[in-house]
């Protein structure tokens, strides 16, 4: 099974709704956690207007737009 994607969103934002159509279109069986960062004030603090923005354990997958072939690098473990 492949590692979850922890995707950093917030209400209302466009760039985030992509990503998410993005991402089921592009990886419908990766595991994604989304989380709105306006429901956490540390979360929005660190964000800021800087998302979307995704990881996979402690590695930044992307931020702001989807790049598929660096996410199918960092899912093959490169």
């Amino acid at each position: 099974m492949p590692p979850t994607l922890v995707l950093y969103t917030r209400r209302e934002c466009r760039l985030c709704e992509e990503a998410k159509a993005q991402l089921r279109a592009q990886f419908p069986r990766l595991p994604v956690e989304e989380v709105d960062v306006d429901a956490d004030p540390a979360l929005a603090a660190r964000h800021g207007v800087e998302v979307p923005v995704a990881f996979l354990g402690e590695v930044k997958a992307f931020k702001y737009r989807l790049d598929p072939a660096r996410l199918r690098r960092l899912l093959a473990g490169g």
